[in-house]
């Protein structure tokens, strides 16, 4: 008989929504967490009727029942790190607000707000919710229109998403990454995305010591495909994932965008509108 020889990785949890077409929410999150060795863990916000095509129906889940899955994991494993996702109404955000309070572990906000149409998702109550959570944040992870209804002002050139950062951490985030796949690059440049890290007071976005902001842009080649549907997602939980592995933020962080290069040009051509990103191209070496 074999002998049990059991693995102990590392767990992260996500806090998302259920993508019934698979490519992006709490689907992809486990995807691209599993892909660097760390035991993903999750708690469903809202099941949604979608495909390739588009989002059919959203079903946000009773918040005391979000509330209780979080518990539930919280109560039973050494959670590493946390991701937040899809949270669909000012009651789910406040709430998983109040249950990551307590919490002992990187916290990686992905504001799902604006849909790849630029259609706003959330009400504006909710989006306002939105603001004790960032100020919660180890690292807040918006595109340029979510990093715009965050801060109130248009973000539509490097230089605005290094402000938007920079306003972001003002109202408490330890980092923002400003994720630039809907901006020209520098002199308008579409050849290349460039994301900008802010961090607050300290080399690794720990935050508060008084000094100034450190500010990163990464640059990386941009893939002419459509198919991006789910790289939010999966960039955020593979940030989460290595964070929960005890990698530096700033480390994890650039790591993180590099391989999305790849997680993109080996996408899902699946279904009949345009695929997902990949996320088991993430964490290889």
């Amino acid at each position: 008989m074999p002998e049990y020889d059991p693995v102990d990785p590392p767990v992260a949890l996500t806090i998302a929504g259920s993508d019934s077409g698979g490519g992006a929410g709490v689907q992809a999150d486990l995807a691209a967490m599993r892909a660097h060795g760390v035991f993903g863990t999750s708690v469903v916000t809202a099941t949604t009727a979608q495909h390739t095509r588009g989002v059919e129906d959203v079903n946000p889940l009773p918040a005391d029942h979000v509330a209780s899955q979080y518990a539930a994991v919280a109560d039973d494993f050494d959670v590493g790190a946390i991701k937040t996702g899809m949270l669909a109404t000012a009651e789910l955000v406040a709430r998983v607000t109040e249950s990551v309070a307590d919490a002992d572990a990187p916290l990686v906000v992905d504001p799902v707000m604006v849909a790849a149409t630029g259609d706003r998702l959330l009400s504006p109550a909710a989006e306002d919710a939105y603001e004790a959570l960032v100020a919660a944040a180890t690292l807040v992870t918006p595109n340029a229109d979510e990093a715009a209804v965050l801060t109130d002002e248009p973000v539509e050139t490097p230089a605005d998403a290094e402000a938007a950062g920079r306003a972001l951490i003002g109202f408490g985030a330890d980092a923002a990454l400003v994720k630039g796949g809907h901006l020209d690059g520098e002199s308008g440049d579409r050849d290349v995305v460039v994301d900008t890290l802010v961090c607050a007071g300290g080399a690794d976005g720990a935050g508060g010591d008084g000094t100034d902001p450190t500010v990163d842009r990464f640059e990386t080649p941009r893939i002419d495909t459509d198919a991006t549907h789910g790289s939010g997602c999966a960039l955020s939980s593979a940030i989460a994932a290595r964070l929960a592995k005890g990698e530096p933020l700033r480390e994890a962080v650039g790591a993180a965008v590099e391989e999305m290069t790849e997680a993109v040009r080996r996408g899902y051509d699946v279904g009949e509108g345009p695929g997902a990103v990949n996320p088991t191209a993430l964490g290889e070496e």
